[in-house]
């Protein structure tokens, strides 16, 4: 055994360090969506051949062995650790689709989750489909500017913050959920939503109020807005965040910033903040370091890539296994063959015409084009993933296009359709999800025009294959998913549509049969989108 001599002076300096400074780990993922199993470089469920090749990433197994010895280390050697999750876990997969929020609070009860935060797609299956995940929950699930007191199924079960007693001392999470989540998911009516820095602002003030000196925001609204939050509310000392699936890395060069990227608050604080990607593919890791008042003093950290260096949980991942016998035949059937590889990632088709957006569209359009549809729509939000080049199984299609949102189609004006681009264009530099892909339709958008003003020469085909201007009086015959057309991501122009029908196929399965019926399918863009410079 080694032994240090220490000095008297020396020990007593040391024992004032210990009690003035409280470092803690924060250990953070967001925006999982389902990717129970492991996944490729496109986001979608690994094949058995990369994963012979070691070109898998990520997976619930994986995300569990990477915070198990990170935490074990770290409590080791005296460490203070907790666990977040920034929201998302439920939507963009088979195992979602089959098991719903059961198996979800079931592999997050088994990594030891200590909060989580709200994500929008949790309201996907409405509040009966989050009460049921609640049911299951072993720690946490916290809002607070989500109001759930009117909600016979939500009322009283999701806090607006929580208090983890975590070395002696007290650490304050307080959280918010993007407010347009009444437009890109399903909480309903009963569920309201407050301003997030209003609400994070009060909450932060009660923990204060209550002695708590260290308080972290955990977040679902988008990197931009997590970075207004940092700079506006009082007392908040870091944030971790979700939503906008961006990858905050210190090492990272694909990184859309530093972690943590530092935001000066009031007089000159700084406040770290921190996101880690998507898809299960990193977890965070945060070390916040405070002196004896609570006061911020050091940060650092970085999220850590899970590829095929990560050894999976070998328990979870034979429950992985066991929930995945009875949908692997549907997932592993060969449906389709693609030619090269079809961009559906987000930072396309939320912002630009995309390949898989293309595709899509064509799809619908050709599905009902016998009925005199002319115009398809698909809010790159839908959009999930992409597929790589060779055989194209139902797993992947389903992991394009996870959501079960069948086909609508109705007839609106000319005017009600330049209304729909609008909002389609209308938070774009967010990556916002209501971005359209068209079929039928082109148009230019300046990206630098106000909001409500930047869509122009929209063009139309008719049934005859001619494109002509759109005319504002005349009514058209439009296919797109029940969500869209339903009000979902801001598109409340298509509620009171005439003629409308949201009972079609499953947009899943749309897709499926063209590509099998038109492969091997190749990337396509022809600039029916164009950003004006």
């Amino acid at each position: 055994m080694r032994m240090l001599l220490l000095s008297s002076a020396t020990l007593a300096l040391t024992a004032e360090l210990a009690r003035a400074d409280y470092t803690l780990h924060v250990l953070h993922i967001n925006d999982l969506h389902s990717r129970i199993e492991a996944i490729n470089a496109f986001d979608s469920t690994c094949s058995a051949e990369d994963a012979a090749e070691n070109k898998c990433f990520g997976g619930i197994a994986r995300v569990a062995a990477k915070i198990s010895e990170l935490r074990d280390r770290i409590r080791a050697e005296g460490g203070n650790v907790i666990v977040l999750d920034a929201g998302d876990q439920f939507q963009g997969s088979l195992y979602y689709t089959t098991y719903k929020g059961e198996v979800v609070a079931e592999f997050m009860n088994r990594i030891g989750f200590d909060a989580m935060a709200l994500g929008n797609h949790e309201f996907d299956d409405g509040p009966e489909g989050l009460a049921g995940f609640l049911d299951k929950a072993t720690f946490p699930v916290i809002s607070g500017n989500t109001d759930v007191s009117r909600s016979n199924f939500l009322g009283g079960r999701v806090a607006n913050h929580v208090v983890l007693e975590v070395g002696g001392e007290k650490i304050g999470i307080v959280s918010a959920l993007a407010t347009d989540t009444v437009d890109t998911s399903s909480p309903g009516p009963s569920v309201l939503f407050q301003d997030e820095i209003d609400s994070l602002s009060a909450d932060a003030a009660a923990l204060e109020a209550e002695g708590v000196t260290k308080i972290l925001a955990l977040t679902h609204v988008g990197l931009p807005k997590d970075l207004e939050i940092a700079a506006a509310v009082p007392g908040i000392d870091a944030v971790v965040g979700g939503h906008s699936h961006s990858l905050l890395s210190a090492t990272d060069p694909r990184r859309a910033g530093a972690y943590p990227t530092w935001v000066t608050r009031g007089e000159g604080d700084l406040v770290p903040v921190v996101q880690a990607y998507a898809y299960s593919k990193y977890v965070g890791h945060l070390i916040l370091t405070f002196d004896d008042a609570g006061r911020l003093e050091f940060a650092e950290g970085d999220t850590i890539l899970l590829d095929a260096s990560v050894a999976p949980d070998p328990e979870i991942e034979a429950r992985v296994k066991e929930l995945g016998g009875p949908i692997e035949a549907l997932k592993n059937k060969v449906v389709a063959e693609a030619a090269a590889g079809i961009d559906g990632s987000r930072e396309s088709c939320r912002a630009v015409e995309c390949p898989m957006g293309n595709l899509i569209v064509e799809a619908m359009l050709d599905r009902v084009r016998g009925q005199g549809v002319t115009i398809a729509l698909q809010n790159g939000g839908g959009v999930r993933a992409s597929i790589d080049a060779g055989p194209v199984t139902m797993g992947e299609v389903l992991t394009v296009l996870p959501f079960q949102n069948t086909l609508s189609t109705f007839e609106v004006t000319g005017a009600t359709l330049l209304a729909a681009l609008e909002n389609g264009v209308s938070k774009v530099e967010e990556g916002a999800g209501r971005f359209l892909q068209v079929a039928g339709l082109k148009y230019s958008f300046d990206p630098k025009a106000p909001a409500g003003a930047r869509v122009s020469d929209v063009m139309v085909m008719d049934a005859d294959g001619a494109w002509g201007p759109i005319d504002p009086a005349a009514v058209y015959k439009v296919v797109s998913n029940n969500y869209v057309r339903g009000g979902g991501d801001g598109f409340r122009m298509f509620v009171d549509a005439a003629n409308a029908y949201d009972f079609g196929p499953d947009l899943a399965d749309v897709l499926a049969e063209y590509m099998a019926r038109t492969g091997p399918v190749s990337p396509m863009t022809d600039g029916r989108i164009t950003v004006k410079p």
